[in-house]
């Protein structure tokens, strides 16, 4: 198998079906959506990058824009359209942020800092107490912008008319997939299969995540954890309840090894515990932000549970103060530095086209994606019950 697919006869259009149809979301069931859930966000700072807040330092090129944290060498810089070229924020502005402070916190400081009139106000918890506090706090909620770290909390809210419409020049910096009328991604996450590159080539590996049972090598997962729990539930959603069960039997019959994160499952991974484990790609990208010599890199999938893409995005809440103001800003998590930002820094996709993946990941253009409406992730217990009774340690 291959980690691209350009040009193979695959919808990119697919993405639209997950991002948009997120009408039956259900509010208690939406943390942990395939991705920086609030165990991701809140207790994995160790193995982030050391978000270093140079606001006027230099991305080593010839470029006026300014880089936010440590960077990374050998890039160029940025496309897209640069804070420089945005309007001016003045005003004060609350954003309830799921997004984790150790992460995303350097790059909120960096957009305050940048205007004298600015007044920034964050306040940070899981994705889905916003939620719930927003729909709690009514009319009279302090938050202008939502920023959350998944589309179904997002669409949660929209589904209940707490959300505003985003204006053209918010929703136009991002392709057509990554966006609805009421919120816009502003980053995004794969499934992924990290693989020891001392014991196996990528050919090895099997092109479908069905196929792992099969697998000769030495697994690894992390079953307690949100973003492995809404892969099962994809699993579930795309395969039905009996291949799914199926696949966790046997994986467990197997001798998969289970991990308290998926970090850990990838450096398992990298000290050659062992041969694959099924994680977001960018714990692979964290393992080699420590050591770019680890023995790790990184399979997708194709067209299934094993290659499902998520984003984080942000919406205007219908009670904002001032909604001009609430999307300027969520103009600027959408700007050159900002894409930039997650590339680097998170080792998130970057959502504009004209800012590439950190390493040697495939665009989003040239990864299979599955057809699937990311709202249906929400339904975890389900998932829960079938991998206790499966066996695993959740």
């Amino acid at each position: 198998m291959t980690s691209q697919n350009p040009d193979d006869g695959h919808d990119r259009r697919r993405f639209i079906a997950g991002l948009t149809a997120l009408g039956a979301t259900s509010l208690a069931g939406c943390t942990d959506l395939l991705g920086d859930d609030s165990n991701d966000e809140n207790n994995d700072s160790e193995e982030s990058s050391d978000g270093e807040d140079n606001s006027n330092g230099s991305d080593g090129t010839d470029s006026d824009i300014g880089q936010i944290g440590s960077g990374r060498a050998g890039r160029d810089a940025p496309g897209g359209m640069s804070m420089e070229e945005l309007p001016d924020l003045s005003g004060e502005l609350t954003v309830y942020s799921g997004r984790g402070e150790f992460l995303v916190g350097p790059l909120v400081n960096y957009i305050e800092n940048l205007y004298d009139d600015f007044e920034l106000t964050p306040r940070y918890a899981d994705s889905t107490d916003h939620v719930n506090a927003i729909l709690n706090e009514g009319q009279g909620t302090p938050a202008d912008v939502f920023y959350s770290v998944n589309s179904g909390s997002l669409g949660a809210l929209a589904d209940e008319g707490r959300t505003q419409a985003l204006p053209s020049e918010v929703v136009d910096m991002v392709p057509d997939e990554f966006h609805t009328e009421q919120w816009t991604g502003t980053s995004g996450r794969a499934r992924t299969v990290p693989y020891n590159t001392d014991a196996y080539a990528e050919e090895d590996l099997p092109d479908s995540i069905m196929a792992y049972p099969d697998f000769e090598g030495d697994l690894g997962w992390a079953p307690s954890y949100g973003s492995c729990q809404a892969f099962v539930t994809a699993m579930r959603i795309l395969e039905g309840e009996e291949a799914t069960s199926e696949w966790v039997e046997g994986i467990i019959d197997g001798g998969v090894q289970t991990y308290p994160n998926e970090f850990a499952a990838s450096q398992a991974v990298a000290d050659g515990e062992i041969d694959a484990a099924f994680t977001n790609h960018y714990y692979i990208q964290r393992v080699l932000d420590s050591n770019p010599n680890a023995s790790i890199a990184t399979s997708f999938t194709s067209g299934d549970a094993g290659s499902v893409f998520n984003v984080a995005g942000a919406t205007i809440i219908d009670a904002a103060d001032n909604a001009d103001l609430a999307a300027k800003f969520i103009r600027h998590l959408l700007s050159a530095e900002a894409q930039e930002f997650f590339a680097v820094e998170t080792f998130e996709y970057p959502l504009n086209p004209n800012v590439e993946p950190v390493g040697d990941l495939p665009t989003t253009d040239e990864l299979d994606v599955p057809e699937l409406d990311l709202s249906e992730l929400s339904d975890l217990e389900a998932t829960v019950d079938l991998l206790r009774e499966a066996g695993a340690n959740v």
